[in-house]
């Protein structure tokens, strides 16, 4: 099993910036990716950013894509997102995941057996 603990979440104006943390734990042989999704109310749950554990490699939406950054730190088993010039847009509950993956991009929810319990990020404009 995979545990999966986010944080970092909370309120900020447009234009600011906020970082996520989502802490692993348990099994890593059966994870090889991790990624951040939001969903925001009456939407679908959308794939913003993977990064493959192993070598660093990293995907984004077209969305955010030069606003954040998707990193990690192997030695504390934690994944970041860091998210800036934020958007009124990018208000949703954002959560953490992790999955064995072998494809391109981010991916899709289904590819990722394993979530965190989310954390909200509001931007007001």
């Amino acid at each position: 099993q995979v545990q999966l603990v986010e944080s970092g979440g909370g309120s900020v104006q447009a234009g600011g910036s906020l970082r996520l943390s989502c802490a692993a734990s348990g099994y890593t042989y059966d994870r090889n990716c991790m990624g951040w999704f939001r969903q925001a109310p009456g939407k679908e749950r959308e794939g913003v950013a993977a990064i493959y554990t192993g070598g660093g490699i990293t995907y984004y939406a077209d969305s955010v894509k030069g606003r954040f950054t998707i990193s990690q730190d192997n030695a504390k088993n934690t994944v970041y997102l860091q998210m800036n010039r934020l958007k009124s847009e990018d208000t949703a509950m954002y959560y953490c995941a992790a999955g064995l993956r072998t494809s391109y991009g981010v991916g899709m929810k289904d590819e990722y057996p394993y979530w965190g319990q989310g954390t909200q990020v509001t931007v007001s404009s």
